[in-house]
């Protein structure tokens, strides 16, 4: 296993063109990496024996002696005495007085579970909605609270927003349902708004309830009064990410497209720069080399 491991892992920063080296060892037979031509989407799942270390635990343990690993990430010990998960490590406090989590509202697909690595790295508490728990506990183990439910339940939405600080939102649908965001201090959105609005025919047809659901998520997060980044981009492909630059002109996702990773990475890197109001802005793979994210976001903000 050594053989394969990225060496970013051994730096402990997760750079985003290493994304497809982190994920490329998943013992789901449908892709090879997060964002390959998989015919059937699935969860990423590292362990199917209960007792057995998830993959992630696998690499934290091959780094530096995982107890002490997953002591400096803030996790408990994923272990009972008797080799079980401990089934309670999930369970959130009915009262939360401290909001230092990040909620990635799609955690079964590929972006979202990109996003949730990345966060991982960061060493930030991540709460995540799964339709699987049992599948997210096993690909992350205790580094992520996993929530299933009913997303048209206000208690469960309610449950699934205590102690959150900042919501990634990977796809369209969450935020439409959410009654209030009080607490939350910021909004990432990763939109294909504009694919939807430029398709037409049949293209349309198929796209229209996404638009619909995109829509509104943006007309509540507007309404809400909280600062959210809007990211809006061209068609996502399955292209790796880290390779080519970006153009963030006016219109360039009519016809443009970027890759999977480059969106999660975006995502990642826009959380922490939190706008006065609000930042929308286009964006695509082209030729502009970005250094320094902060700057760029500054730059959108300065030219809206």
């Amino acid at each position: 296993m050594a053989a394969v491991l990225p060496s970013s892992i051994s730096s402990y920063k997760f750079s985003h063109s290493s994304h497809d080296n982190l994920l490329s060892n998943s013992t789901s037979s449908t892709y090879r990496s997060p964002f390959g031509n998989a015919r059937k989407r699935s969860v990423l799942c590292f362990s199917s024996k209960k007792g057995k270390p998830g993959f992630f635990d696998v690499i934290l343990d091959y780094i530096e002696g995982g107890p002490k690993l997953r002591k400096w990430y803030g996790a408990p010990d994923p272990y009972a005495e008797d080799g079980s998960i401990l089934e309670e490590a999930n369970k959130s406090s009915e009262e939360d007085e401290v909001r230092d989590a990040v909620l990635v509202t799609d955690g079964d697909n590929e972006i979202g579970q990109t996003i949730i690595l990345s966060l991982i790295i960061k060493r930030i508490r991540v709460k995540a909605l799964v339709k699987d728990k049992r599948a997210a506990m096993e690909s992350f183990g205790t580094y992520v609270e996993s929530i299933t439910g009913d997303p048209k339940d206000s208690s469960f939405l309610k449950k699934s927003l205590r102690g959150v600080r900042a919501i990634i939102c990977p796809n369209e649908g969450f935020l439409s349902k959410v009654e209030s965001l009080k607490g939350v201090q910021h909004v990432v959105i990763l939109s294909q708004l504009s694919v939807y609005r430029a398709s037409s025919g049949v293209q349309a047809i198929m796209s229209s309830n996404a638009r619909n659901l995109a829509e509104q998520d943006e007309s509540m997060v507007v309404a809400s009064g909280i600062p959210y980044t809007i990211v809006r981009t061209g068609v996502l492909t399955n292209d790796r990410g880290g390779k080519p630059g970006f153009s963030f002109q006016k219109g360039c996702t009519t016809n443009g497209s970027l890759s999977k990773e480059d969106a999660a990475f975006i995502c990642i890197e826009a959380l922490d720069v939190v706008p006065e109001k609000e930042l929308i802005f286009e964006v695509v793979n082209g030729e502009e080399k970005v250094s320094n994210w902060k700057d760029q976001f500054e730059k959108l903000m300065e030219q809206a």
